[in-house]
């Protein structure tokens, strides 16, 4: 691996679709950082798709700063750059083998764009320093082609959001009016490098097996199941936004069918500081608003979804960023 190559990319950063352009080693991009490393935690996190915190937990680390910055972000400080430790890509390495020893599913880059190059790096390393996990990584959806490419070979499982269909609700909250268009080529891109999604349960040594065989009503999967291979996209329903959910379900089911899983989130959590201009988002989404968006997926024939019951719209999915493991 040239190391030196992949640095060379912060010099005019074109990592996301904001293509700011910014010399990451002298000044912060769009994303708020510099080329240098910072994470606000990293930790067993057992709040994600069953699939992929398994029974003790996904390897999760939080990477500081964010290219989207949505205005309703619910890890806010992180996402400004405002949490969060300066830490190389060597140590990076061992926070993969620590969190493997602790018993990890797999290890779960959370918001990791803007520091592909560093990560494939410490990936490197791990991997020569006996690391065996899948790689899940877990976007906004914002990396340009040319970035993903980069990724292929390293990443095992591809976690990505799908915010929204129309340009007026991704310019509105995320100032990305082009989104959706993005999503589609990049999810595109993920389906070719990993494909259909593979599953194994490493307690009973079973061997990996793809998506048909374990097929249930709301993904119910039996306990333990780990994917191992391919791609859960995730969609946040937000408040008044039901005709942007339905579109997005739309167009993954009748593109991938079931070949990918969807998530349909009804955790949306009005804490951000900055809502006073959006008073829309200013609440969480009614149960109503929920049932409708996933009857509308029963009705496509959707199977492999994943959806949420009872009350998750609250600070309880949103971690303690403390440092923790950093």
């Amino acid at each position: 691996m040239d190391e030196t190559k992949f640095l060379s990319y912060y010099h005019c950063c074109a990592l996301c679709h904001r293509r700011c352009g910014v010399d990451r080693t002298k000044k912060t991009g769009y994303c708020g950082m510099p080329d240098k490393l910072f994470a606000a935690r990293a930790a067993l996190h057992p709040w994600e798709e069953p699939c992929i915190s398994g029974e003790h937990g996904s390897g999760t680390v939080f990477f500081s700063g964010c290219s989207l910055r949505c205005i309703y972000c619910q890890n806010y400080d992180i996402a400004l750059g405002s949490s969060g430790r300066e830490i190389d890509p060597l140590r990076l390495a061992e926070i993969f083998l620590e969190l493997q020893e602790k018993g990890a599913a797999n290890i779960n880059l959370v918001t990791p764009t803007h520091y592909i190059p560093s990560i494939l790096i410490a990936l490197k390393h791990a991997k020569d320093t006996g690391f065996s996990l899948p790689v899940v990584y877990n976007t906004g959806n914002n990396e340009t082609l040319d970035t993903l490419k980069m990724l292929e070979g390293f990443v095992d499982v591809y976690l990505p959001d799908f915010k929204y269909w129309s340009q007026e609700l991704a310019a509105r909250y995320s100032n990305a009016p082009d989104y959706a268009a993005y999503a589609m080529e990049n999810i595109a891109e993920m389906f070719r490098q990993v494909g259909k999604a593979m599953f194994s349960a490493p307690q009973e040594n079973r061997p990996a097996t793809d998506s048909k065989e374990l097929e249930s009503e709301n993904c119910l999967m039996p306990h333990g199941i780990i994917m191992t291979r391919g791609i859960i996209v995730r969609h946040l329903v937000l408040p008044g936004a039901i005709s942007d959910a339905k579109k997005i379900i739309r167009y993954l089911y009748q593109t991938y069918g079931s070949n990918i899983y969807l998530s349909i989130l009804n955790q949306y959590t009005p804490i951000a500081k900055n809502l006073g201009a959006f008073p829309e988002l200013n609440r969480a989404i009614t149960q109503a608003e929920y049932d409708e968006v996933v009857d509308y997926a029963i009705e496509l024939g959707v199977e492999n979804a994943f959806i949420q019951e009872g009350e998750t719209a609250k600070e309880s999915f949103i971690p303690d960023f403390s440092l923790e493991g950093i």
